[in-house]
């Protein structure tokens, strides 16, 4: 069975995230990456894999740096079945008709409009509607977290509607150094914020209301939700809903994770790469349910969350996974998602109990 050829275009916080995943997998290889860049990002990646310049400005500066480059953006892209596009926001719809004449698939990021492609991405939702499409888009870090978790309810048919509010980070955290929020924090202009009518992109009838702001902090965003119900239900049968879906891991103050910067200790401790989440983290203890509201709040590891939905996007698109539970269970695995962060790091009880 032939590999699924992989390029990236923009090797950023997402796309050299995605550039490592693609060689993880089974059935991808890897073309190539591009960017313009010529500084300690990009010089990383020298001799992982093949170079590309983003530009023709880009391949002079790039080879008078020392870097050696294998062809321009349309080298790459007729090296390849699949361009996974990571720039940064609105370039990508730029080079869509690079793309289209080229006749190779695409996979856009959330910082793209849901009209550019005509489809918005989140596996666990609506894997079957993006199989053989010639593009889609993943959403965004905190509508894909949406997705999971509010798909999820909905999925066990839990939940009326949803109304949260979002403590955003104020930037990534390589570019704190160049200015952000300090000692105060900004709401979003408008309510709703962009989230909730994004993730309806994905599950339309999904009844949502977010509320955002920006924090003084770079490491992941955190989401608090008031939720209705369908009916009364037990905290089990909450949980037993997030349980189910996939890419849903639960942490627990009880173990000293008690804010974000805590779970993004443990990622580093773990072995992560680069201290990554995959997973959306659940605060355990925080799942309240009374009569038919619940309440939860959970962390959002920004840099990471999309990587595995983008990898999932590509399998759809080729058609080379026939559903969601195949591609995501090779993903997970490759990746080593799962959802307790410690039950394979605690002793064992008497009892058989951690």
């Amino acid at each position: 069975m032939s590999k699924t050829r992989v390029a990236v275009n923009g090797y950023g916080v997402i796309g050299k995230r995605v550039a490592d995943a693609v060689l993880l997998q089974p059935d991808m290889e890897l073309a190539g990456v591009a960017d313009i860049i010529t500084d300690w990002r990009i010089r990383s990646a020298a001799g992982r894999f093949p170079l590309f310049a983003s530009t023709a400005e880009a391949r002079d500066a790039m080879g008078q740096a020392g870097l050696t480059i294998s062809g321009d953006l349309d080298d790459l892209v007729g090296q390849a079945d699949v361009i996974v596009d990571a720039t940064p926001k609105h370039v990508a719809a730029g080079n869509l008709p690079r793309y289209r004449d080229a006749g190779v698939k695409v996979v856009l990021q959330g910082g793209e409009s849901h009209d550019t492609t005509g489809h918005s991405f989140v596996a666990q939702a609506n894997y079957d509607s993006a199989v053989g499409r010639d593009m889609t888009r993943v959403v965004s870090c905190n509508t894909t977290s949406i997705v999971r978790v509010l798909g999820a309810l909905q999925d066990a048919g839990l939940l009326a509607r949803a109304r949260g509010v979002l403590i955003r980070r104020a930037t990534d955290p390589w570019e704190s150094h160049l200015g952000g929020i300090m000692n105060t924090m900004v709401p979003e202009p408008k309510i709703p914020s962009h989230q909730g009518p994004d993730a309806r992109t994905v599950l339309p009838d999904l009844d949502v209301v977010t509320i955002a702001a920006k924090g003084a902090h770079t490491q992941t965003h955190n989401h608090y939700w008031t939720l209705q119900l369908t009916r009364a239900a037990s905290r089990e049968e909450v949980l037993a809903a997030l349980r189910a879906a996939p890419r849903i891991a639960f942490i627990r103050m009880a173990d000293g994770l008690v804010a974000l910067n805590s779970t993004i200790e443990l990622m580093k401790d773990l072995g992560r790469p680069r201290g990554d989440m995959w997973e959306v983290a659940v605060w355990e203890e925080l799942v309240t349910v009374e009569g038919d509201e619940a309440y939860l709040t959970y962390q959002v590891y920004n840099e990471a969350i999309v990587v595995p939905e983008t990898i999932d996007a590509i399998r759809a698109l080729t058609g080379s996974a026939p559903d969601a539970a195949t591609s995501i269970r090779i993903t997970d695995a490759t990746l080593g998602i799962r959802q307790d962060f410690l039950a394979e790091h605690l002793p064992v009880l008497p009892g058989g109990q951690p």
